[in-house]
C-alpha cells in the first residue's frame, strides 16, 4: 500500500476520503495548516492512527510543502475554496497556485502519482471566479509531467456538506416560502460523498486511470427548485419555493459581501448558475464499474446541527 500525501484533510470532502484511504489500507500524511487542524484530523481517525501521520504546512506557501512531502508515494489534493471576500483573488491563490505550487513541489520530490479533485462544469472566463480559480488548476494538473488524475464531481451531499446546510438553513426559517435565485432550473447532478471517496481510492490504485479525468455525478439530475423541495422533506417543512430574480439577489449578495456580512450565496455563485453542473447520467458506472447513490430520500441528516456533524 502507499503513503499517500493528502491536502483538505480537515474539510468536508477530506473528512471523508481520509478514513476511505486508511480503510484501504493506505499510510496517509495529512497536511494541516494549524496544529489546531492536525489535532481534529487525528482525532477524528483515532482508530487509524497507527498509519496516519499529520504534518503543518499550507499550498500557498511553497516553502512548507517539500518537508511534508517527504517519504510520499501520491499526491491526493482536495483543499480549494469555494467562494473569498476578495474579489476571487483569494480564490486564484489558494484553488490555482497553490495548487502549481503543490504541481512543483511534488516534481520535486519526485512523487509522481497526483489525484485532483476538480469540479464539474467549471470554465475559464473572467467573470467567474471560482470557476475561472479551478478550470486553470485543471490545466496545470494537465500540462505537468505527473501521473495525474482528476475527478470532476458536481454537487456533493453528505455529512458536513456546505451546499445543502446552507439551503436547509434557508427552510428551517419560519416562513411559508423559501427563495432559489433566477428562475430554479438550473440543473445540477448532485453526488454522495462517500461515492467521491470512493472514485478516489478506486483511481488512486488504477494505472489506466493516468492522465484521464472522470466526471462524477448522481444517477439523475435535479433542478435548483427540485433540491430546494427535496431538503424541505427531509426536514419535514411544508414551504413554496418561490424564484427570485438574480439581479435582485445579486444586489443583496453584493451589499452583503461589501460589508461582509454572511449571506447564502454569493455574487460569483450567482454568475455560474447561468451555467449547468451536470454531465452523463451513467457516467460513474461506464467508467468507474459503480452505481452513485441517488440523494432521494437521503437528506435526513440535514435535520442535525452543523455543528453536531
Amino acid at each position: 500500500m502507499a503513503r499517500i500525501f493528502l491536502t483538505g484533510g480537515s474539510g468536508f470532502v477530506g473528512s471523508h476520503v481520509l478514513p476511505a484511504l486508511l480503510e484501504a489500507g493506505h499510510q496517509v500524511v495529512a497536511l494541516a495548516r494549524t496544529p489546531r487542524a492536525a489535532a481534529a484530523i487525528s482525532q477524528r481517525n483515532v482508530a487509524h492512527a497507527a498509519r496516519l501521520t499529520t504534518r503543518i504546512g499550507d499550498v500557498t506557501d511553497p516553502a512548507t510543502l517539500p518537508a511534508a512531502l517527504a517519504g510520499c508515494d501520491a499526491v491526493v489534493h482536495l483543499v480549494a475554496l469555494a467562494r473569498d471576500w476578495n474579489k476571487g483573488a483569494d480564490l486564484l491563490r489558494v484553488n490555482t497556485a497553490g495548487t502549481e505550487s503543490l504541481i512543483a513541489a511534488a516534481s520535486a520530490a519526485g512523487v509522481t502519482r497526483f489525484v485532483h479533485l476538480g469540479a464539474l462544469g467549471v470554465q475559464d472566463r473572467e467573470e467567474l471566479h471560482y470557476a475561472k480559480s479551478k478550470a486553470r488548476a485543471e490545466r496545470a494538473v494537465r500540462e505537468s509531467s505527473l501521473d495525474w488524475t482528476i475527478l470532476k464531481p458536481s454537487l456533493i451531499w453528505g455529512e458536513r456538506d456546505g451546499f445543502f446546510n446552507i439551503v436547509a438553513a434557508l427552510v428551517k426559517i419560519p416562513a411559508p416560502a423559501v427563495p432559489v435565485p433566477g428562475n430554479g432550473k438550473s440543473r445540477f447532478q448532485p453526488v454522495w460523498v462517500g461515492d467521491v471517496a470512493r472514485a478516489v481510492v478506486q483511481v488512486l490504485g488504477d494505472p489506466r486511470s493516468v492522465r484521464r479525468s472522470y466526471e462524477l455525478g448522481g444517477p439523475r439530475y435535479w433542478t435548483y427548485t427540485e433540491i430546494t423541495q427535496e431538503v424541505a422533506r427531509a426536514l419535514g417543512k411544508r414551504r413554496i419555493v418561490i424564484p427570485m430574480p438574480v439581479p435582485l439577489i445579486s444586489l443583496v449578495a453584493g451589499v452583503s459581501e461589501a460589508i461582509r456580512l454572511p449571506f447564502p450565496v454569493a455574487t460569483d455563485q450567482l454568475r455560474q448558475l447561468a451555467l449547468d453542473n451536470i454531465g452523463a447520467t451513467d457516467a460513474v458506472e461506464r467508467e468507474l464499474g459503480f452505481v452513485p447513490r441517488d440523494m432521494g430520500g437521503r437528506l435526513s441528516y440535514l435535520r442535525r446541527k452543523i455543528s453536531q456533524q
